[in-house]
């Protein structure tokens, strides 16, 4: 019997062991600093906050990318459900115990929430009408917004910029891009889809994409648009046609529906303004399909096809109704 419990002791302590061996390090500030670098200097070129501070309350609300939040909710930046929040939770103490904190697919999804955050709350406004390399003042404006209750968040902020010479970033003109990368920039390669490529259920993206990266021009409805990729982002797609970024938001409808414009592998991009109407007469509409899906899958205006069908601009179609696409409908 003695001689079963050493054997227990000397199994669990050999466990313990080789889990402790197995717990990963911890990130250390400039190597968080280095993986998560071209995240925030997108988030300033395409929206304005400085790389700098999105840097430095990445590293200082997820302690790195150590903190449990950051690893198992993918939570960086220490934003709260509130009222408006729809996906996943995660439950933490923090001011109070067990407070509700968002939960992310990815490290990236927060990074855009991020984003979204700030530029859709009234009260931060303010501080987009600093230059991106006045990054004392986004500190101190960030306190005075009410984005965090500790005192010296503006000093911890500061600190850490300084301390990493993160304000270097903040000078940066354009994303940097891994020489292997540098061509979907700088080459766009013509194609026209074939005959079936308007009907969506006949639509993969992954068709269209070719050994060498570049980017491919699609045609729906005589018009050009590409398919986004991994890594993509509104910003590189509109440099490499030179196209103003408003203007490629407002091409693809999304000043019209009022939504934050993240981008999504796989979704399509109008690079030329849509029509008013489409080369099909109807659409019958599918489970998971949207107005604004549908607009895109033709190359129509949002609001001609909101016109056509008589619809209340907003409202969503019901599945099997049949959308008309080309001839407003008569009463």
């Amino acid at each position: 019997m003695v001689f079963r419990k050493k054997i227990v002791v000397i199994t669990c302590c050999c466990i313990a062991v080789i889990a402790a061996n197995a717990q990963p390090s911890k990130m250390t500030q400039s190597q968080y600093v280095e993986r998560y670098k071209d995240d925030a200097i997108q988030e300033m070129l395409e929206y304005g906050i400085p790389a700098s501070i999105t840097l430095a309350q990445g590293l200082l609300e997820s302690s790195n990318g150590n903190s449990p939040l950051a690893i198992y909710a993918n939570n960086h930046f220490g934003i709260k459900c509130h009222l408006d929040w729809t996906g996943e939770t995660y439950l933490k103490d923090d001011d109070e115990k067990n407070e509700c904190f968002r939960k992310y697919a990815s490290v990236l999804d927060s990074y855009k929430d991020h984003v979204k955050f700030l530029k859709s709350r009234p009260r931060y406004a303010f501080l987009f009408s600093y230059k991106v390399t006045d990054y004392e003042d986004w500190a101190k404006g960030l306190k005075r917004a009410g984005y965090a209750t500790d005192p010296r968040y503006p000093q911890r902020l500061l600190e850490i910029i300084k301390d990493n010479k993160l304000y270097e970033f903040d000078t940066i003109k354009s994303i940097p891009v891994n020489p292997d990368e540098a061509q979907p920039l700088a080459v766009a390669e013509i194609k026209t889809t074939p005959a079936n490529a308007t009907q969506k259920n006949n639509f993969s993206p992954s068709t269209y994409h070719n050994s060498t990266g570049t980017f491919q021009v699609l045609e729906c409805n005589h018009l050009k648009f590409v398919i986004a990729r991994p890594g993509d982002t509104f910003y590189r797609i509109s440099r490499a046609y030179d196209i103003e970024l408003p203007d490629l938001f407002r091409y693809n409808d999304l000043k019209e529906t009022n939504v934050f414009p993240v981008l999504h592998s796989g979704d399509r991009i109008y690079i030329q303004p849509k029509r008013r109407k489409a080369l099909e007469d109807f659409h019958t509409v599918e489970p998971g399909e949207t107005m604004y899906s549908i607009s895109q899958d033709y190359g129509i205006r949002l609001k001609s096809l909101y016109r056509k069908n008589r619809m209340k601009f907003g409202s969503q179609p019901i599945v099997g109704d049949k959308l008309a696409l080309r001839h407003k409908i008569k009463l």
